[in-house]
Order: structure tokens, then sequence, then C-alpha cells
């Protein structure tokens, strides 16, 4: 196998869609999941099937883990049948599971100690942007480790952005998801709430969906490079302090039908507490 091989160990419901976009890398894809028959397909369209983590790391210069938690990462990190034990100096180890960022920097001094470079790489785009190739991939580590990937991940994401050193893209992970979370606590208010309101749900997630490409959903007002609050002469100021007026008269609005509905709306009384400072205009 040539030194230019990827690597590819867990092949579940999004490891196994991502690792299938490295059939197409040219030097080779080396795959490894304790269920060996998640490995056939893989076996069958020209790669190579490892028996333990060592072999992976034996025939990869850059290698792929998407197991399910920090023990499972350090599980196929260590021991004699482990990826340190077979990784070549300036191996490069991808960890795509979300795992704490502590975890991350301990789980990287212990593959420096084997001369091999550990970023933390999670994922963001569901099982859609893992069949797609159009992943979004938030990376920490050294800027010369993180080089090393670049490649192999074009072939699985669209966006690649390192965050910073080791543990930055399991904090970007982290705060992005916060925002996706939150917002489906929000959906189940609204829901229950429309519900109440004798409004038809399926129609009314069309409209949200609809609504959201066109706007860019939440993410369309993160365009700054702080959270402290707009300067008076920003260009933002006067569309985000229009943003917070019409913010509390809609959140009003929606209290105000929840109270006639009979459903409670906590996350709409704190979203007009949170609204302002979220825009940066406090005074608005």
């Amino acid at each position: 196998m040539s030194a230019g091989a990827v690597g590819f160990i867990g092949l579940g419901n999004i490891g196994a869609p991502m690792a299938r976009r490295l059939l197409d890398w040219p030097d080779g894809l080396v795959v490894l999941d304790v269920r060996a028959e998640a490995c056939e397909p893989f076996v069958r369209k020209g790669a190579t099937a490892a028996a333990t983590p060592r072999e992976v790391a034996e025939a990869a210069g850059v290698v792929s883990v998407m197991v399910q938690d920090e023990g499972q990462v350090r599980d196929v990190l260590s021991g004699p049948d482990g990826l340190l034990a077979g990784a070549r100096p300036g191996t490069v180890v991808a960890v795509h599971s979300t795992i704490s960022a502590e975890g991350a920097v301990a789980l990287a001094a212990l593959a420096a100690e084997a001369g091999v470079d550990l970023v933390d790489a999670p994922v963001s785009g569901g099982a859609m942007g893992a069949h797609d190739g159009t992943l979004a991939i938030m990376v920490g580590g050294e800027e010369a480790a993180v080089e090393r990937c670049r490649a192999p991940f074009a072939l699985m994401a669209s966006l690649v952005t390192r965050f910073g050193p080791v543990g930055a893209g399991t904090n970007a992970k982290i705060a992005r998801n916060l925002i996706t979370f939150a917002s489906y606590a929000a959906v189940g208010e609204a829901s229950r709430i429309a519900e109440a309101a004798g409004l038809d749900l399926v129609a009314l997630g069309d409209v949200v969906r609809h609504s959201d490409r066109v706007t860019g959903g939440p993410g369309s007002i993160m365009l700054r490079d702080t959270a402290a609050p707009l300067a008076e002469d920003d260009g933002l100021r006067p569309i985000f302090g229009h943003t917070a007026v019409l913010g509390a008269k809609d959140l009003a609005l929606a209290a105000a039908l929840a109270e006639e509905v009979g459903v409670d709306a906590p996350i709409a009384a704190l979203a007009a507490r949170l609204l302002p400072p979220a825009l940066g205009v406090t005074d608005a």
C-alpha cells in the first residue's frame, strides 16, 4: 500500500458515507470497523480492510477516526494493536468524533509521544452532508498537520476551517451545536403553540425550511468578529437595531398567543430578554 494512502476507522451512520467519499483517493483507502461486514462494501470497491488500528497506521499517512466517544478514540490510539503502535513519525490522526476539548488536547499529547500529529476535526452537516461530500469540518491542530489533511478532507467536505490549536475544532463544534439544539427546543415550543392554535404543523415546517433557505436561518446574523455590543458607528447597527425592535414585537405576539391557547412559552420569554444583547444592541 502506498505511503500516501488514507485510513478511516469507524464506519457508522456518518463514518461510512464519509469514508465512501475517500474511495476516490488516488493512493488508496484502508478501512476498519468493529463489524467486519461494514468493511465489505468498501473492499468490493477497491479499499483494503485492516484487522487492527495498527494495520491502518502502517499503511496510511492520514487516518480519520469516527467512533462513538472519547474512550473509544483512546482505545483506537493505544495498546500494541493501536494506531500509535504502527504509525510512522509525521502521521496525522484526525478525530472526527465529538469529544471534549480537554480530551482532544490530552490525546494529542499522547500521540505526540509517538511522533504523530493529532487534530480534532468534528463535522457538521449530518448524514446528508456526509453522503453528498458537503460537510463542514472544524479543525484544531498545528497548521502543518491540518494542511496534510486538507486534500482528503476536500473529498468529504465543502468547507474546512482551522480554528486554532488542538481543541479549537471541538470548541467550534460545541458552539455550533448549541445553536442547533437550542433551535430545536424553540421549534418544540412553537409547534405546541401552533398546534393549539389549530395550524397545520407540516405546512408550517415547509414555511420554516423555505424561509431559512432564503434568509440563512440563525447563521445569518453571525457576521461579526466579536460578540461585544455594536459601536454607534457600526454599519450593522441600524439593521440589527431594527431586527431587535421587530423581534420584540413578534415575541410579544408569540407570548400573547401562547397565553391565549394555554401553552407555556418559556423560550419566547427568554428570547425576548436575550435577543437585544445577542444582536449587540442592548439599548434598542
